[in-house]
């Protein structure tokens, strides 16, 4: 087994790996790569082969374990990727709808963690988990390995069921098809650990035909990806258990009064959730008059843990709860912003003008329902993007270009084509400039739920020229995308109405 040196935790990006992988000085340190050779039985032969373990990182993407399997006796090789960071906090579903003929999004790079499930619906087709490992490749790629993976027992299945194999027959040409280009499908990859990736070509532009969705996950999910899940103490049959008993002693939700709390102890349960910009941010316009906590459920573990919460109100915006999770367990931490009271009957368009310092440094509220847009930068992000953040406009703008350059990893590693590689530099010396304010630029946030904020930097709205808010009336698809559509109040209006003359 080759020596990783005494550094500790070796990572090395793949560029780096390469070079000492290829060794040509014959200097001692470059035979010091961090790879590791150990003795393994192959699956084909029965003799022993040899697999080499690479631990290693994808500029701007996460830690990686690259394995390679080689037999000497009888040439069988095989190689996966499996992925050596945390899970990442929620699960995500990439959307590809791939047009017919257009092989360029055929070759768009995935990456597919081991709990990752691939779908294409017009074919009813499904790859789960385990069909195949762990892989770095192409749209084309994966569905041509699903080809050769149901050809390769073709044979015996037409000795034993012939009919079941024609069937086969006939679906495996459908699915040749679609890898070749020659139909339009739509290709879904759903990762519960949030470790899968889709390219985006056009980034850091939108990508009409890319939409990723980020989620919960369920119990069951977090099962099965080797987390500790405590189980359901319902029988059927039973009453349900009231579980607020079991985390803090007591049926109903606790209510921490405000003289035993206190401004800095407020602060104080908030920032266990987030970091301290928050409470910050938040607690400067009215301290908590009471924090309540609930049980609930850790997000990365599944263990059971206590989520904090109280209600304030913000000068020119409205009533928000503001809500934080922390897991003794797992160290999990977690927080995120509500908008409290009604549904507006209307959606909300906030753009400000950025001239100068201060207004860097406004304070901005971006629910997960919000889009953010600026012109300048050709940059957009669907809502849902970032989910709920309290931070200022230059924060908001930092984190969505980290949050872009974590995502679409490849458009910077050293094998990048030249002009994606170009069109990152350019898209990074332009948010340069608009951040070092050589010229004006414009922020626009739209909500369709008005649950988003920009502080004024006067003490009226109406005197803050470079501050615009419009509101407009929802479309049919907006509403439809918030589940508005299908929301009945009628009862409970009418019920209001009559308790309330």
């Amino acid at each position: 087994m080759a020596s990783s040196g005494e550094e500790g935790r070796v990572v090395v990006d793949l560029r780096s790996a390469a070079e000492s992988a290829g060794g040509g000085g014959g200097d001692e340190e470059a035979h010091a790569a961090p790879l590791h050779e150990i003795e393994s039985l192959c699956m084909r032969c029965g003799d022993n082969g040899t697999t080499r373990l690479l631990m290693t990182m994808i500029p701007h993407f996460r830690e990686v374990v690259l394995m390679a399997f080689e037999c000497p006796h009888c040439g069988e090789r095989n190689n996966e990727v499996q992925f050596a960071g945390q899970l990442q906090p929620k699960g995500c579903c990439y959307r590809l709808e791939v047009p017919r003929g257009q092989n360029e999004i055929l070759n768009r790079q995935v990456v597919k963690s081991d709990s990752a499930t691939i779908k294409i619906p017009e074919l009813d087709f499904e790859i789960p988990p385990e069909a195949q490992r762990g892989s770095l490749s192409t749209v084309e790629g994966i569905i041509m390995r699903a080809v050769d993976e149901l050809q390769a027992l073709q044979d015996e299945r037409k000795k034993v069921d012939p009919q079941k194999a024609e069937a086969i027959d006939k679906f495996l040409a459908k699915l040749r098809s679609l890898g070749l280009g020659e139909a339009a499908f739509t290709f879904v990859l759903d990762d519960p650990a949030g470790n899968s990736f889709i390219e985006n070509q056009n980034a850091p532009s939108s990508d009409p035909l890319l939409s990723v969705r980020f989620y919960e996950r369920m119990r069951e999910q977090q099962a099965a990806l080797g987390f500790l899940v405590e189980p359901s103490t319902e029988e059927p049959g039973d009453q349900p258990v009231n579980h607020a008993s079991t985390v803090e002693g007591n049926s109903e939700v606790l209510q921490e009064p405000h003289g035993s709390v206190g401004a800095v102890a407020g602060r104080r349960a908030i920032a266990q959730g987030n970091p301290d910009e928050v409470a910050a941010a938040l607690c400067r316009y009215s301290a908590p008059e009471e924090v309540d906590t609930l049980p609930s459920t850790c997000g990365a573990c599944g263990t059971e843990c206590v989520t904090r919460f109280f209600a304030t109100k913000i000068p020119y915006f409205r009533e928000v709860i503001v809500m934080a999770t922390t897991c003794d367990m797992c160290g999990y931490r977690n927080s995120e912003l509500k908008p409290g009271g009604e549904i507006p009957a209307k959606g909300k368009k906030i753009t400000l003008r950025v001239q100068n310092g201060k207004d860097l440094t406004r304070d901005v509220i971006k629910s997960d329902s919000a889009g953010v847009k600026v012109p300048e930068l050709e940059l957009e992000l669907a809502s849902g993007t970032l989910g709920g953040i309290v931070t200022t406009v230059e924060g908001l703008i930092v984190k969505i270009c980290e949050a872009l350059q974590r995502v679409h990893g490849f458009h910077l590693g050293d094998s990048t084509l030249e002009w994606k590689k170009k069109k990152w530099e350019d898209f990074n010396d332009r948010l340069s400039k608009l951040l070092s304010l050589q010229e004006p630029w414009t922020l626009i946030i739209d909500d369709g739920l008005a649950a988003s904020f920009v502080a004024p930097a006067t003490d009226s709205l109406e005197d803050d020229n470079q501050l615009t808010i419009e509101e407009y009336v929802r479309s049919w698809e907006q509403n439809e995308e918030l589940g508005l559509n299908d929301m009945d109040t009628s009862s409970a209006d009418a019920a209001y109405n009559t308790t309330n003359p």
